[in-house]
């Protein structure tokens, strides 16, 4: 009996089976058919994306090629500003340099010239002198009486008088005839000397501390008046002489900043050499 059902169950299990394996299969495709589909949807949204980003790519890359040379181009220019501004600099301060030539060189021969001038002031006292000594031994021999001669009342025979008294080595009488010339001519160029052979005249008297301020006067009074180099070096004599030597080297130091191819600045240098 038992063996009857089993016989008769077997091929309906059997056909069963088969009905299950066909319809696993089935769905097993249409499983894999919705996973290429869906693989397929991916991989084209991929190349979507892959495109739209290589766009954009290329379009960045562009717009950031565009900036640089932007950018280089600002640099250029403004290389070139700057190179400009330096050429235009250059030729500025080429400019100023000349023209500060072309001023110095006119006060260097002022100056020459001045120093010139006092020369030949004193040559010219000189021969006035010994004309005048001549002219009486003249009259000396001639048997007549020797009239005082004097030079004519003017600015500058008075103060070649001063320098005539000065040399002669009356100290206070040439003191006397520069302070007259310069109370009488307060505006001539030549106040400033004339105040300078006062200070020698103290100097020569060891009257230190007076020299000194009446070379200062000069100094500071007449800074563009050839004598200030000279009054600066027979200041800082007179400051040594009355044992300040501090004092003597900054004015000597100054001389030579200031007047520096000047013969003071020369006598300077080596009068700085003996300070202690």
């Amino acid at each position: 009996m038992k063996t009857r059902f089993g016989i008769t169950l077997l091929p309906f299990l059997i056909a069963l089976a088969g009905c299950a394996t066909q319809g696993s299969l089935e769905s097993t495709r249409n499983d894999m058919n919705s996973v290429k589909t869906r693989l397929f949807s991916v991989e084209k949204d991929l190349g979507g994306i892959r495109d739209e980003s290589k766009e954009r790519m290329d379009s960045l890359e562009k717009e950031i090629k565009t900036e640089v040379a932007a950018i280089r181009k600002i640099a250029a220019d403004t290389q070139a500003t700057s190179d400009g501004n330096k050429n235009e600099i250059q030729a500025l301060n080429g400019r100023l340099d000349d023209l500060a030539g072309s001023i110095k060189k006119p006060n260097e021969d002022l100056t020459r010239y001045r120093e010139d001038a006092d020369k030949r002031i004193i040559t010219l006292e000189d021969r006035i002198v010994k004309l005048q000594a001549a002219l009486d031994e003249l009259a000396k021999k001639a048997g007549e009486t020797p009239q005082p001669k004097e030079l004519p009342v003017t600015p500058d025979a008075m103060y070649l008088k001063g320098l005539e008294t000065f040399k002669a080595g009356d100290l206070p009488a040439a003191r006397e005839q520069f302070t007259k010339f310069i109370e009488q001519n307060p505006k001539h160029d030549l106040v400033a000397n004339a105040r300078y052979w006062i200070g020698e005249t103290l100097f020569g008297e060891k009257n230190y501390e007076a020299a000194i301020v009446a070379f200062q006067d000069v100094i500071a009074n007449y800074p563009k008046q050839p004598k200030v180099s000279a009054a600066m070096l027979k200041q800082a004599r007179a400051f040594k002489a009355i044992n300040d030597p501090k004092s003597a080297k900054y004015v000597l130091k100054k001389l030579i900043e200031t007047y520096p191819k000047s013969d003071e600045a020369k006598k300077g240098r080596e009068f700085l050499k003996e300070i202690k």
